[in-house]
């Protein structure tokens, strides 16, 4: 067993801080090997660049990341339990900032990441047994991206990202079985801001904005199954992703902001999954993603903010789910677009409290168990706005705001 410890890393275009960083390989391990991981950041852990180009020929790219505390880890041809306590009572701050003049000729990325606290595992032909607590108690996980000016012309297109997520969990299984327990809560305001500013885009172009308290996703394939319990709390003031997509002649342009308190997102192929979650949001959610152009191709701008979610399926015969969720957390969720001429535009505005989607194979004859439990006393609004001041071919929108929302279904692999 071997376990790297590393500290900070910067450099020109890709600037990452990571406080506290352990990496755990098993090339194999004997089976019941232990593996204990603890990890305690106490400070702010900050990382920020700026970028000033006029008239780039080529692609330009840009990545900042900061992180609290990340641990990783492999088991491949056996047996192994990872322990992992993760705790952050710092800020976790990433800035980008690109000012591009004059003529971009290749496509310009632009990626901002936030954390505080990660752990992925991955098992190939194991069995895999996690028991992993995440706490965030720190005031502050941001991630910012800004790009362009009024006068920038973008030839090759752009992408902008912007993702700040608290607590992360992130278990891959092949041919393995994956089981456990994980349990993450968050104190912490979380924040993400994503902003592109144009004069001309002939091309694609899109902002992406993602801010998430608590997050496991969990993907297993090739004859594996699962067994976890996912504990998720967050209690923050509010959890906000804003996204702003403007250009004054694009050809097809997009802003998305998508903001959640507890996430959890399991899928497996091959075996049975059993799965108990129990989560509860008391932090104000808020989604707002906003596109402008006078002239454009295709314009988009789509939100989407819920307190607690959970989404299990199985390509197989068996699907259990025990299911809690609690939110007295507000949703809040506004899409607005505004141009003058122009053709074909999407608007789209989601809000939900609670969400549970469980799901498995009907050409299996797939058996599913659900029990689910739903309690929402937070305000849920959805708003989409549009305007267009001249002539559009097609304008196409839709707001939808959800106080509880539960889905069981047995359906073909394709569906």
């Amino acid at each position: 067993m071997r376990i790297r410890l590393a500290g900070t890393m910067a450099a020109t275009v890709l600037c990452a801080a990571t406080a506290t960083e352990a990496a755990a390989q098993t090339p194999p391990p004997q089976d019941g090997a232990i593996v204990l991981n603890e990890q305690l950041q106490l400070g702010d852990v900050f990382a920020g660049q700026t970028l000033n180009v006029v008239d780039a020929q080529d692609q330009v790219t840009v990545e900042t990341s900061a992180q609290g505390n990340s641990a990783s880890g492999a088991v491949e041809n056996g047996a192994i339990t990872v322990r992992s306590n993760q705790d952050m009572r710092g800020d976790s701050v990433a800035r980008t900032d690109v000012i591009l003049g004059g003529d971009t000729y290749g496509e310009v990325n632009a990626t901002s990441q936030a954390g505080g606290n990660y752990l992925a595992v991955s098992a190939y032909n194991a069995d895999l047994t996690v028991d992993a607590t995440q706490s965030n108690t720190g005031d502050l996980v941001s991630a910012t991206t800004e790009l362009g000016d009024s006068n920038a012309r973008l030839h090759g297109g752009a992408a902008v990202n912007a993702s700040a997520i608290s607590n992360t969990t992130a278990l891959v299984g092949q041919a393995s079985f994956l089981q456990g327990a994980v349990d993450q809560s968050s104190s912490a305001v979380v924040r993400s801001f994503g902003r592109i500013q144009s004069q001309y885009i002939p091309s694609t172009a899109s902002v992406t904005s993602e801010a998430i308290v608590n997050a496991v996703a969990v993907n297993s394939n090739a004859t594996s199954g699962q067994n976890l319990s996912i504990t998720q709390r967050s209690t923050g003031d509010f959890v906000e992703a804003e996204a702003s997509a403007n250009a004054g002649n694009a050809w097809d342009l997009a802003g998305r902001a998508r903001a959640s308190g507890n996430q959890a997102i399991l899928y497996n192929e091959g075996g049975s999954v059993v799965t108990e979650s129990d989560q509860d949001n008391s932090a104000f959610i808020r989604a707002s993603a906003l596109t402008t152009a006078y002239d454009y191709g295709q314009a988009e701008a789509q939100a989407r903010g819920v307190a607690n979610e959970v989404s299990v399926g199985n390509n197989d015969i068996f699907v259990e789910i025990d299911n809690t969720q609690f939110n007295s957390g507000g949703v809040d969720v506004t899409a607005t677009f505004s141009g003058t001429n122009g053709y074909d535009v999407y608007v789209g505005a989601e809000a939900v409290g609670n969400s549970v989607t469980g799901y498995a194979c009907a050409e299996c004859q797939a058996t599913l168990d659900a029990t689910n439990t739903q309690t929402n006393s937070g305000n849920v609004s959805a708003v989409a706005n549009t305007s267009v001041a001249g002539s559009g071919r097609a304008v196409i929108t839709g707001a939808t705001a959800v106080g509880n929302s539960a889905s069981f279904y047995v359906s073909r692999p394709a569906h």
